[in-house]
């Protein structure tokens, strides 16, 4: 049981699970925009995901060792900075492969650069943890644009006003999860300096934007309904805000890493697993 514990730990704890969620998210992506498979997009996604989740722990002060998430980080620096180079090294190998799509790859990384750039601890960087109202949105932006708008960039394919439809759901289904880790890191925050809209809601106005974007989320489904999509698609793509929405006072008291790092990170995968299921079973 130990042994299972620690493999889990490890899984969890280095990142490699988020970045299994992000191929099959990225894989269910290039499946609903009736792309080809992309196998060297899917490595990057992989290692670029590896690389900069890595790098933020990496960055993790000793004052949040209070959670296992980051207590394990702050005993694992050595670890952090060394799945941080390897998958560095993978990424500018990706990047090389497909720089014809340079721009957007640069605009990647960019936008996940910004996400660890206020745990940094010179400026410019400091001045980021002043930014009210960035880090939550920002974070859904990031994990909005890798698996759901980057496929599209790189294929040069048309848009269609389901893939538009597809991309607003999945960030008001994201939105919400980066809410309930924010809320629960709030006082973390706080004793860093880093400023969020979560940080200065009081808990009635959490709440408020956790529903109205789980209305949105709601909304958008009923309209990729009208744009012809089968109800299995639409039921696999609900399933997520239904859980959410289940768990959402049970995330505002739990502070189980395992909670936050497994359920809901899965839940941003869970409809990509599912329909990859559907297609290959």
């Amino acid at each position: 049981m130990r042994i299972l514990r620690s493999l889990g730990d490890w899984a969890l704890f280095t990142s490699v699970f988020i970045a299994l969620c992000a191929v099959a998210m990225t894989a269910s992506a290039l499946y609903f925009y009736n792309l080809p498979p992309h196998p060297l997009l899917l490595l990057f996604v992989f290692s670029g995901t590896l690389c900069s989740y890595n790098f933020h722990w990496m960055l993790t002060p000793e004052l949040y060792g209070e959670n296992s998430k980051a207590a394990w980080s702050y005993r694992h620096k050595k670890l952090h900075a060394f799945l941080f180079a390897i998958a560095g090294i993978a990424s500018v190998c990706c990047v090389w492969l497909l720089r014809a799509h340079w721009p957007w790859l640069l605009l990647t990384a960019f936008i996940t650069f910004l996400y660890s750039a206020p745990k940094l601890t010179f400026r410019p960087f400091t001045w980021l943890r002043q930014v009210a109202v960035g880090k939550t949105a920002f974070l859904a932006l990031a994990w909005t644009h890798i698996p759901f708008i980057l496929p599209l960039l790189i294929s040069g394919a048309v848009w269609r006003t389901q893939d538009y439809l597809l991309i607003f759901n999945r960030f008001y289904l994201i939105y919400p999860i980066c809410i309930l880790f924010d809320h629960r890191d709030r006082e973390a925050d706080r004793r860093e300096g880093i400023r969020s809209l979560v940080t200065q809601l009081p808990d009635a106005g959490i709440a408020r934007l956790f529903f109205g974007s789980m209305t949105v989320f709601f909304a958008s489904l009923v309209a990729l309904g009208f744009m012809g999509q089968s109800p299995w698609t639409l039921a696999w793509l609900a399933l997520p805000g239904v859980l959410l929405v289940y768990l959402y006072r049970a995330a505002l008291r739990e502070r189980s890493d395992y909670f936050y790092y497994f359920v809901l990170d899965g839940l941003m995968a869970l409809s990509s697993v599912g329909l990859l299921m559907a297609v290959f079973t």
